[in-house]
């Protein structure tokens, strides 16, 4: 029997239970700041000779201003008004960064057909392949062109500006540029050139000693021209490598890296000079060169990172002749043979090496002259 005394301890749990849900999924957005744990005392970036700590396999971890951290959010998070949220809001929102997740087991490649195809092209079959015999229970795609627009319009039908910049690009490998760090935002894994062998799992990639839930971006370094006349064939002093990497899904510089050339691409389709984008300017506009430039501008973003105590910005010299893995903040950065050995200049070892996992084919006649620059450099 229903007494009046129950009745009143119902009703006040029934009151209990919606206050708790409708202060759960009115929880405000939170601050988009990178969740980085660590137990090392803070340094400055310029202290960086005496802050790197050697592990057993020779790999090094760069012990940066510490990372600025938040709280694990709880419940719904709701983008307050879509209609004035930034290019950068709807990213962060569409596609939340959480370090602690798994890098996922995808890997993502580009080609005008698929390998089902007889026009795929023999010599690129034994690298394609090579990604599916070193990692096995991976999605491995080739997406075509063509299917990469059904497939962009899916992910970003909420961020039209990111289709509409997209769609207006003039050159494929502008457009190929601009998917692999589109796919990698949206879902994460590995991106890599069709012409790339994988000589190691992405599993090998990183030391035992660098815990996996702190890491969120795996790049290694395209070009370290230690020569007077380096700008003559370089945009960068050190110039990060874009034919493979490896991310989690909404990472800051992937975002960064999309929303910054959507706007350039829709800034110079509305005056009317995207059309005229020429070979040589690809690499300042899609190519290793705004990815070098934003990799860097993260590093010495105080958004992600306490710069307090930091006596400068990291620039090129914290790379410069690195022979072993230095990671700052989530960011894994990997010596010039991982990524490109067997060029036989710039400290870079053979293909056989333990620390080369993958190798490009520099000399792909598939892509402008501007962009096969490393194997053509003189000794």
């Amino acid at each position: 029997m229903l007494t009046f005394k129950r009745a009143l301890i119902f009703a006040a749990c029934i009151l209990t239970v919606l206050f708790l849900l409708t202060r759960t999924h009115n929880n405000p957005t939170q601050p988009d700041i990178l969740i980085h744990e660590t137990s090392d005392p803070p340094k400055g970036a310029a202290e960086q000779d005496d802050s790197i700590t050697k592990a057993h396999d020779g790999s090094s971890s760069a012990k940066m201003p510490p990372v600025k951290t938040k709280p694990a959010g709880k419940g719904q998070q709701i983008l307050q008004d879509p209609s004035r949220a930034s290019l950068r809001e709807k990213l962060a929102y569409q596609f939340p960064y959480d370090p602690e997740l798994k890098f996922p087991a995808y890997i993502w490649q580009t080609w005008k057909y698929t390998p089902a195809s007889g026009e795929f092209g023999e010599s690129f079959r034994p690298a394609e392949a090579s990604w599916s015999e070193k990692h096995p229970g991976f999605i491995h795609e080739v997406i075509t062109d063509q299917v990469a627009v059904h497939l962009l319009r899916h992910l970003y039908a909420s961020v039209p500006e990111v289709l509409e910049a997209y769609n207006a690009l003039p050159m494929a490998v502008l457009k190929a540029d601009f998917f692999r760090y589109l796919i990698l935002l949206a879902r994460g894994g590995i991106y890599s050139d069709i012409d790339t062998y994988a000589l190691k799992s992405a599993t090998e990639w990183l030391p035992e000693t660098v815990p996996r839930e702190q890491v969120g971006l795996v790049i290694g370094i395209e070009a370290d021209p230690d020569r007077e006349d380096w700008n003559q064939w370089y945009s960068r002093r050190i110039q990060f490598c874009q034919w493979t990497i490896q991310s989690k899904a909404g990472h800051p510089v992937l975002r960064e890296t999309v929303a910054h050339i959507t706007e350039e691409a829709l800034k110079r389709n509305k005056a009317g000079t995207l059309k005229g984008i020429s070979d040589n300017k690809v690499i300042e506009f899609t190519g290793p060169a705004v990815w070098t430039d934003t990799i860097f501008n993260f590093m010495n973003d105080k958004k992600y990172f306490d710069m307090t105590t930091s006596k400068g910005n990291i620039t090129w010299r914290d790379f410069a002749g690195m022979k072993a893995a230095k990671k700052v903040g989530d960011v894994v950065v990997l010596p010039i043979t991982s990524f490109s050995p067997g060029v036989q200049q710039m400290g870079a070892e053979d293909v056989d090496h333990p620390m080369a996992f993958v190798k490009h084919d520099f000399e792909g006649t598939w892509k402008p002259e501007t962009l096969r620059h490393i194997g053509e450099q003189p000794q």
